[in-house]
């Protein structure tokens, strides 16, 4: 049986002290870092999800064979049948857009949509009215555009 000495026992208060101070210094830069990382992802899924809805409409246009307007509502979007002044669309969750029962879709973290007042797309794919979102975070004022291009394209920049 071996016997143990008081300095084998474990880790002292002088070398706890000093991982926790050193766990300490990397919370100090890496915390800035998560933050705006978050931030910027918040941005880009929003973004996303709004070029995600405008190409919905693309496809819903020419999958019913009429156009689709979509149409700013404030800090959000809905789709429009036939023209910007047409039955509004209400989607599901099999349809992939969620939308209130006046067809409002809500961008997801509560970003704002300015920019271009509707974009409408053709039976045949195209944008008779091209347009550029911007979508935008409250928060910390950071930006992101969502181009529709004449030919229909649906663009991040």
């Amino acid at each position: 049986m071996q016997n143990t000495t008081s300095s084998e026992r474990g880790f002292g208060i002088t070398e706890l002290v000093i991982v926790m101070g050193l766990i300490g210094v990397l919370s100090v830069f890496a915390v800035p870092n998560l933050l705006s990382y978050y931030q910027s992802s918040s941005l880009t899924a929003g973004t996303e999800q709004l070029a995600a809805v405008l190409t919905r409409a693309r496809h819903l246009a020419v999958n019913r064979n009429t156009s689709v307007c979509v149409e700013r509502v404030g800090t959000t979007v809905r789709l429009r049948l036939a023209t910007c002044a047409g039955d509004v669309w209400t989607g599901t969750q099999a349809t992939g857009i969620v939308t209130s029962s006046t067809g409002i879709i809500q961008i997801a973290n509560d970003l704002n949509v300015g920019g271009a007042t509707n974009a409408i797309f053709t039976n045949a794919g195209g944008a008779s009215t091209p347009a550029t979102y911007t979508v935008t975070d409250p928060k910390t004022n950071r930006s992101r555009s969502v181009v529709v291009t004449s030919t229909g394209r649906v663009s991040i920049q």
